[in-house]
């Protein structure tokens, strides 16, 4: 079924992933997710209220996408091609602002596998970040998303086309803003940065107002006996956020 009919004002409709094993299979071998379909169900009132993104459509979504990318035309992209899509981050207290963000990176072709990395414990030490979550934990938050196809655990903490090109990626999902964010690390910039300069990224738009409770500050900020957990009013999926 074409994504283009989810989350229409008056029809919450069902996700299809074409190409994906059975639920069976998945849970015997451990590949990916399963094949089943996504259903999504409509938002509360309160939460259309508050947060733009959770009204828009898959239309809504490509129709900003193909603006972004230049594309005149809905035929240009087929959903007779699947789209691999990336998104990467750390995923620590995944929140309301992930979930739209992956759900935008899902619909922005009409049919699409997303693909999420999510760093290590030892890449975020290494760059001066610690987390709330283990590894493990993390990854396996980011596996029950309903619009995450696969997840790769050893996700580079720096993106470069060796990646791109041995997972068979066509597009990486950036959120509108990172490249300008003076909060967002440097090195990763440079991944991003790269991407863009190959002309594969495609965007995301923030959700305003988004509360986390588990915000991720460099580990040389935070000394053992302050309290960690605090509450924020921004997101996103990289170290200076959850």
């Amino acid at each position: 079924m074409d994504v283009s009919s989810v989350l229409s004002d008056d029809d919450y409709d069902v996700v299809s992933n074409p190409g994906q094993r059975s639920l069976e299979s998945s849970t015997a071998d451990f590949g990916h997710i399963p094949t089943q379909n996504v259903c999504e169900p409509p938002p509360s009132q309160i939460a259309r209220d508050k947060f733009d993104s959770v009204s828009w459509t898959a239309n809504d979504i490509q129709a900003y996408v193909r603006k972004v990318l230049g594309i005149a035309t809905p035929t240009l992209l087929s959903s007779d091609t699947t789209k691999r899509v990336y998104i990467d981050g750390m995923f620590d207290g995944l929140n309301a602002g992930h979930a739209l963000r992956l759900r935008q990176a899902k619909l922005s072709f009409p049919s699409v596998y997303l693909i999420v990395g999510v760093y290590s414990d030892d890449q975020l030490r290494s760059h001066g970040y610690d987390t709330f979550f283990p590894h493990v934990e993390r990854c396996e938050v980011v596996r029950h998303c309903r619009w995450v196809d696969e997840v790769i655990t050893d996700a580079p903490y720096v993106l470069n086309l060796d990646f791109i090109n041995r997972h068979r990626i066509d597009y990486v999902s950036l959120e509108e803003g990172t490249s300008v964010d003076p909060g967002c690390d440097k090195a990763r910039l440079k991944g991003y940065d790269a991407m863009k300069d190959q002309k594969i990224v495609v965007p995301t738009r923030r959700t305003p107002g988004i509360s986390s409770t588990f915000p991720v500050l460099p580990a040389t900020c935070v000394s053992s006996e302050e309290p960690q957990t605090m509450q924020a009013e921004v997101y996103d999926i990289g170290p200076h956020a959850p």
